[in-house]
Formats: structure tokens, sequence, C-alpha cells
């Protein structure tokens, strides 16, 4: 893994905790949260505050999110919010810790400019032992406070100045006003600097999660479904009305019910992309995979080297090449319209979420159903990329991290608009009244569509 933290793809953007002095203040909020305590100066944490080096000291790695349920964080600084989320269980974590980060951004700057701020991200399930226990998680609120209290603190001096100043023999109490000058002296003025972190409160609709092999539950669409990525029997689930309970070799299910939400559409129809240049991506990709098990030479190879790879090693490229090729020469101008079925294997590497606010779900999704497509897995499912990363042949290691450096890094946020449109664009775009409802939306993406000249 040392390739992908040299070039910045792992561990990347990180905190980084230099010094007695900030250890000291993150050894308060660690002992307050989980009673241990870290002899280490130098380290460096995530959004949540959770820290590699820290896990490979304490021989453990969920030391800040115990049974992978209740994730608890130390803010050191407003800065950890462009962090990542790392040993994610759930995918809401992260944007629901960014969200109160930005939300209480003017009180968390002062806080933690004199002590650190310990929370959680407390739901009402303590243990997720049963796959049905996941679907009572519709809450989560966040609970923080400074490691001496002061939020707390603050919150009881308000009350205090609120009864000195509605009773009218609050002069004469000697116990109310010592003991609010006893809390001003921790909190400051909380008349002129208020100190309360609000916005603590967020649902939880549609997620993923890393428990029971993965699964993606889609509760809060027109048809729900809960899509298991393990063939484990999950008993029954408390999917919703309707809801299908999916299995990942179920194809045609999955292809279904991403239709009937509206929730996918083919590259090739997608507007504002260069569908030809992600296809040919894909297939070098493909190419890579085989040439690397291969043992063939992938140092600076250019995309001249790898048509010759595919020519070489054609017998033993899967059916995903040659059904994406068949699109891309149609994509090109110059081959007939490819009829492609949800069990054929490159299906979904021919699609891409719509705008809608679950999005990056959704192409997390598309990327675990696409794993030959390394750029899309590594942006969209980042703990499934390494897992996979460490069981790839050297050559394709060496390949995979020099192209995700040399491509994407360099224009993160460029990369990601060519691939999946703009973050900004309209989540509905409904038809005029005088359209005709759109053919793929009625037939599926690859129904009875015929390319227009």
């Amino acid at each position: 893994m040392m390739r992908l933290i040299e070039k910045g793809l792992m561990y990347g953007n990180l905190f980084h905790v230099n010094g007695q002095a900030m250890a000291d203040r993150y050894n308060r909020a660690l002992k307050h949260l989980t009673g241990k305590e870290t002899a280490l100066t130098d380290f460096h944490v995530d959004i949540s505050g959770y820290a590699p080096e820290v896990g490979e000291e304490l021989g453990d790695h969920l030391y800040l999110n115990p049974k992978g349920c209740n994730r608890q964080f130390i803010l050191l600084s407003t800065e950890q919010r462009t962090a990542p989320l790392l040993e994610a269980k759930f995918s809401t974590s992260r944007g629901i810790l960014r969200q109160f980060i930005d939300a209480n951004e003017a009180q968390l700057f002062a806080l933690t400019a004199r002590d650190a701020v310990a929370g959680e991200l407390v739901n009402s399930v303590y243990s997720v032992t049963k796959p049905a226990h996941l679907f009572d998680i519709r809450k989560i609120r966040v609970e923080a406070d400074t490691t001496s209290g002061v939020v707390a603190d603050a919150g009881k001096l308000d009350g205090m100045i609120a009864e000195f100043r509605e009773r009218d023999d609050a002069w004469w109490d000697d116990v109310l006003i010592a003991d609010m000058i006893k809390l001003a002296h921790k909190t400051g003025d909380v008349t002129r600097v208020p100190i309360k972190l609000g916005h603590a409160e967020y649902e939880q609709g549609n997620f993923w999660t890393a428990h029971f092999g993965g699964l993606y539950a889609f509760r809060d669409v027109e048809k729900p479904a809960v899509i298991s990525m393990s063939e484990d029997d999950l008993g029954n689930l408390p999917v919703g009305q309707g809801g299908a309970a999916i299995g990942a070799s179920e194809r045609t299910k999955i292809a279904k019910f991403l239709n009937d939400n509206e929730l996918v559409e083919p590259i090739v129809k997608a507007r504002g992309v260069d569908a030809v240049a992600i296809l040919r991506q894909k297939l070098d990709f493909i190419v890579v995979d085989v040439a690397a098990t291969m043992e063939a030479d992938l140092s600076q190879v250019r995309r001249t080297d790898l048509r010759s790879l595919a020519r070489r090693y054609s017998d033993l490229l899967p059916p995903e090449f040659h059904t994406l090729g068949k699109l891309l020469r149609w994509a090109e101008g110059g081959g007939a319209w490819p009829r492609i079925s949800s069990n054929d294997p490159a299906y979904f590497y021919t699609l891409r979420a719509k705008p809608h606010p679950d999005r990056d779900l959704v192409n997390m999704l598309l990327a675990e159903l696409a794993p030959l497509d390394v750029r899309q897995l590594f942006i969209c499912h980042k703990e499934l990329f390494y897992a996979r990363y460490r069981g790839w042949p050297d050559q394709k290691k060496t390949f995979v991290a020099d192209f995700l450096a040399r491509e994407y890094m360099v224009d993160k946020a460029g990369a990601r608009e060519a691939l999946f449109g703009s973050g900004d664009a309209p989540m509905e775009e409904p038809l005029q009244p005088e359209e005709p409802r759109d053919v793929v939306a009625r037939v599926g993406p690859w129904g009875a569509v015929r390319r227009t000249r």
C-alpha cells in the first residue's frame, strides 16, 4: 500500500497532529470518550479524529467506532472538515460530520482554540447484530462538547442568566450570583459570545453500510429495496411497502430497481460528457487487468501499447471488453447499436447515476458492480478499492497508482465532473407537457433505441 500512500492516494489530506500540546488535547478527548490514551505526539487524523497510527498502537482500528455503530469523534480544528473518513461503516457518516462542522464553524473554531471537542453520532441502535437493526436507524443526533464541558456549562449559565433576569429577588440570591460568576470564568461572557452547537440532528434515509458483507438500503424512493453484496440469508428485512431484498447476483432485479426509480442513465446518452473517452478508458482498464495477470510489463505504458496488449491477449479478454468495444464503435459512428441486457457482464459499466440527492450512493453501487473500472472504484468506493488493490498483481498496482496520480489527483473536481456530471446540476428535470416521455424511461437504457444521424 506504500505506493498509494506515497502518491497521496491513501491517507491523503489528513489533519496533522504535531507536538506535545496538541497531542495532549487529543489525549484528553480520547480518554474522555474511550478511557484510552496514546503515547504518540506525531500522527494524522481524519474528519472524525481517527488516526491510523493510533489504531496501530492500540491494536484497535475501531477505537472511535465501537461495534461500527455509533461513531465517536474528536475535533482539534475545523480544518478537519476537508479530511476523508477512514474505516467508514456507513456512507452517511462523513456527510453528517461535514454538515455539523460547517453549520457550527464559528463556534467550533473558538472552542478548538482552547480545547478539543469530543462527541458522538448517536442513534437509537447500540449494536448491529442483525440486519433488521439497520432499519431502526432513522435519525442521527450529534452530541458534542469540549473535554472540560464548556458547552454544557454555557447552557447552564444561559439558564441562570434567564432566571436572574426574570426573578424579582435575584439580586439578593448570593448563591445564584456566585454560581454565575464561577461558570463565567470557564465560559466567558455568553451574552456577547453565545456558546451553543446547533443543527445537531440529521436524517439517515438511503445509505450504504459495510455490515453483513455490504448493504445498500434505498428506503426513500418510490420502489424501495435493499441490495446485498453478500449471498448470506439476511432474514426478513423491513424494507418498506412493496420493497424488495435483492442479492448481488440478481442483476436483472438490480437493473429493474435502478430503472424503475429513474436513478441511472446510459453514459452514451448523458449530457455534457465525452462518452467515447470514458469508454476507451474502461477498455484500457480491462486490458491492464488481463495483461497484469500475464505478468506483462506495464511501466510507462501508452494507449498504443495497450492496443498491442489487447491484440496479444485477445483470447483472454473477458466479455465486458467485447461488449464495451461494440458500444464504443457505435459511439464513434462506425458500428451498429448493441443490445445490452442486464445479464451482460458489461451492463453496469455502461451506466452512471442521474443527477439526484443520492447520486454518490448510486455511483458507489455501480462501482461495486463494475469492479474492473478502477478509476470509478477509487473515486466512488475507496474502502472496496483498497481491499481489492491488496490482491492485485504488482504490475497492475503500479499502473493504477501511476494513472490515478497522473490523471485524477491533478484535477479531482474536473475528473469527477467529467465522469459523473456537475454537483450543481438540478436534481430533477421535468419534461415539458408537449414532449413525449423519453423512450429510455419507458423501455430501459438498452431497449428499442436506435442511433440517429
